[in-house]
Order: structure tokens, then sequence, then C-alpha cells
């Protein structure tokens, strides 16, 4: 028989605290995972213990018939069916596996800069695909399984940039880095005019100019110092050529709206050897 912990949602743990203070709980996040596959939940994947997974785990319980009081207790647990068990690091983690441990996996994956898609606690080709990028930046055996070993690196806090990076344009921060919906945002949105100036946030060297496929639309890549990368989307007009240096402030393209966007902004991102890392702590001015 299956042995479970009964704790409230406040306190469901793993063993290791997150790896950030902006990151939710992984054990959270499987749970919201495993709710939404049931259709009782339709909020963010972000593992907040907050009123939406509370409700999505009264109706859980409501429909079971057993005590509803909120808490993913054993006998909730059990009712979520096969995306309720196992825990993280109870096995070796593989593709072709599916279940609430797959769920924290990719969770920790996107938030230490390797996204692998929907938030789904399903162990595909992306996800192992994102694994293997973060066992080669770890300095981790790159088997495409998280055993022990990979499981410790994501306990430590994820990146971030070693350089402090300028504003690309000045403007009020949309949609910030982390979990939004089903899927991870691995840079922040910043609203503008179609046209308005976007800037190099840092000497460098421009590797990257024109249209990129996977709904970037218009894309400039600038490489800098330390590993550090920053990445400018869905620009309506490129303005640098590849190969290209440029300086702190330098016009490098405009705002639009190509690729996969709804409306005019920048998508930044900034990348530290080839990890997603938040853009807002290197921000300054």
């Amino acid at each position: 028989m299956r042995r479970f912990v009964l704790l409230p949602l406040l306190l469901l743990a793993w063993s290791g605290a997150p790896a950030a203070a902006e990151m939710g709980n992984p054990q959270v996040a499987a749970l919201q995972v495993a709710l939404h596959a049931r259709g009782l939940y339709s909020g963010t994947i972000d593992g907040e213990p907050g009123a939406p997974t509370t409700r999505a785990v009264r109706k859980l319980q409501r429909a079971a018939r057993i005590t509803e009081d909120g808490v993913a207790g054993p006998q909730t647990r059990s009712a979520l069916g096969a995306f309720a068990t196992p825990s993280l690091g109870s096995r070796l983690v593989r593709e072709g596996m599916a279940g609430w441990d797959v769920a924290g996996l990719q969770f920790l994956l996107a938030w230490h800069g390797f996204p692998s898609g929907t938030l789904d606690g399903v162990f595909g080709e992306r996800t192992r695909a994102a694994l293997l990028r973060f066992q080669r930046w770890g300095g981790v055996p790159q088997t495409g399984n998280a055993g022990p070993q990979t499981l410790a690196a994501l306990q430590a806090p994820p990146a971030r940039s070693p350089l402090t990076l300028s504003w690309p344009l000045p403007a009020v921060l949309g949609d910030p880095f982390g979990p939004r919906g089903v899927r991870f945002h691995a840079g922040i949105d910043i609203p503008a005019v179609t046209g308005t100036y976007v800037r190099a946030a840092a000497p460098g060297l421009v590797v990257y100019a024109g249209w990129r496929d996977g709904g970037w639309g218009n894309e400039v890549t600038v490489e800098h110092a330390d590993g550090v990368r920053t990445m400018y989307a869905h620009l309506s007009r490129v303005e640098v050529g590849l190969a290209q240096r440029v300086a702190t402030g330098a016009l490098i393209g405009r705002v639009g709206a190509t690729g996969d966007a709804t409306g005019p902004h920048l998508h930044f991102e900034v990348r530290l050897r080839g990890a997603a890392v938040d853009p807002l702590p290197a921000l300054v001015g």
C-alpha cells in the first residue's frame, strides 16, 4: 500500500527548498498539472498554492465524495489517478513515462532555463531534449534520464546574468519571465508602439539578424561577454547585420508584431551559455 503524507497545500515540498524566491513549489506545480489533466484546473502552472488550486482540489474531492477540505491528502492524491504518483526522486525518470515526478521535472527544467513546451507531466521528445540541454549546461552526465545527479543539480538556484544590462527601450513591462498558462515564458514582453527604437542592452557582436522561425519573427541576437546573449524578437525592422559590433544603446531594430505576436511588443530574452535567465535582475536604468 502506498503511504502519503497529509499536508496542506502550503506545506507541500520535496527534498530541497525552491531554487529561487520567485519560483513556485514543484510539488504544487505537479498537483496543478494533475488537476489540469482532469479538467479541474485552468489556471497557470505556477507552483503557487493559492485559491485557484484550492478550489480545484475541492472540486475533485466533491466529485470523489471524499472530505472536501482543499487539502491534497492521501484520498485526494489517490483520486487524481495516474498523475498522483510517483514522487519526484523516487525513480529514474526517462522518456515514455508520465506522472507527478515528470511534471515536477518539467517545472524545474523550465525555471532553470530549459522549457520543454507544455507542462503536462508526459516525458516526450521535447522534455528529453530540454533535459539533455540542461545536463550539458550543468556538467552532469548527458543521459537524457533524470536521476539523482540531475535532480541535485536542479535544486541549485536558477542562474542569473553576470552582466548588468540596459533596458532595450523605455516602456512599461508586460508579461514577465516565468509560467504563463500551461507553458513557460522564457523572457519578458515590453509593449510599445510599432516602430519604437530597440537598442542593444550591452556591447557585443550580432550573431543573428533576420527572420527566425518558431514564432520569433524578425529577431536579433547579440553575443556579449561572460557567455551572455540577448535576443530581441517580433521586430518590424532589423537595423543591424550579421557580425556587426554594437555598443550599449546602439539601434538594432524597431518594435513590431512579426511572428507569433498578437500586438506590437518586444520579446526580450537573456541567455547564459544557452540557459534562459530572468532579465529583470540584470536590467538597470
